[in-house]
């Protein structure tokens, strides 16, 4: 009778994961309508209101169908920026107002190809920064973070869009998000970091908000600037320069080194270069730490926030650096 009802009790449980991972389908997600409540699972409502969010260039950072504190700012900004009140909450009128940001389905389907799966990547990629510079490159580690990074999603989410399916083929079909946010707006008259919100905005001549994205920006001890800046340049895939002057929490070298580029590179795809020395814009090869960790002083976006900012800005791109900065766990990066 015990063993019946182990039996039973696991078949329930198989039951029950197959009816949660068949949420996430695409008809599903994509036919997603607003409903209240909180759900700790993957929700298809939220993870298209996501989707919806990162299209309209209101990212939550991360994607990943779960309320999250990058979740409701990015639900507050879209708030306030189309005049609703703006609590963070996904509200009824809220989703109205989403839904009618775009028609398109916000889950689509796409065939992996060669150049997906052949990488270069670098499967090893260690903690030390000093031992990050004897490596040749700091590419992806495998097609899969390759293919997460790339359509915003973190690679639990993919997999679980994605049961049973593998990265490594060339001409598999994946159900991914469609982020695509169209061309960069071209009247942009500046730049606003806001370190208490842990924001970065994006403004028109009028102080419309064009694109609010979260970030990771200084710390108490190794504080973001204050006051005026401009853009001096955008690198893409840059190297990343230490200097023992930084004095970095856990970097012991007391001589300067460089580490080559690429995504995981300690600034990520892009540097977007202040004309106050030593600070930037930059990327992050952790892109689930954004708003939730300091940094070095710096600002920190994810890979694909920082490269959609760097589209946008030009040498002379005014930021405008304000309030004080608000608590987050101290995990220090550039």
């Amino acid at each position: 009778m015990v063993r019946l009802l182990l039996v039973f009790a696991a078949m329930l449980a198989l039951a029950c994961g197959g009816a949660r991972s068949a949420k996430l389908d695409l008809a599903t997600v994509n036919q997603a309508q607003f409903t209240a409540g909180e759900s700790e699972d993957v929700d298809p409502t939220l993870l298209k209101a996501q989707i919806l969010l990162d299209r309209a260039r209101f990212s939550p950072g991360l994607i990943d169908g779960r309320l999250s504190e990058n979740f409701a700012k990015a639900v507050g900004a879209f708030q306030q920026a189309n005049g609703l009140r703006s609590d963070g909450k996904l509200t009824a009128e809220t989703w109205s107002k989403l839904t009618e940001t775009s028609s398109d389905p916000v889950l689509v389907t796409y065939e992996v190809t060669r150049k997906d799966v052949r990488g270069p990547f670098t499967r090893r990629i260690p903690a030390r920064m000093e031992r990050m510079a004897r490596l040749r490159r700091l590419a992806y580690r495998n097609a899969a973070e390759k293919l997460a990074e790339r359509f915003h999603v973190s690679e639990e989410l993919l997999k679980m869009l994605n049961p049973g399916v593998g990265f490594r083929r060339p001409g598999k079909t994946l159900i991914v998000p469609d982020v695509g946010r169209g061309d960069p707006p071209a009247a942009v008259a500046g730049i606003e970091v806001d370190k208490g919100a842990r924001l970065v905005r994006v403004l028109d001549p009028s102080g419309k908000w064009l694109a609010v994205y979260p970030a990771s920006i200084g710390s108490d001890e190794n504080p973001a600037p204050s006051g005026m800046a401009e853009v001096k340049r955008v690198v893409r895939n840059p190297t990343y320069h230490y200097d023992p002057d930084f004095a970095f929490k856990g970097v012991k070298a007391k001589r300067p080194f460089t580490i080559a580029a690429g995504p995981n590179n300690p600034v990520g795809s892009v540097w977007i270069d202040l004309s106050i020395e030593s600070y930037g814009i930059h990327g992050t090869p952790e892109p689930g730490k954004i708003g939730t960790t300091f940094s070095h002083g710096c600002i920190r976006l994810t890979n694909w926030d920082a490269e959609d900012l760097g589209s946008m800005v030009q040498p002379g791109t005014k930021v405008e650096f304000k309030n004080e900065i608000a608590g987050a766990v101290d995990e220090l990066a550039p």
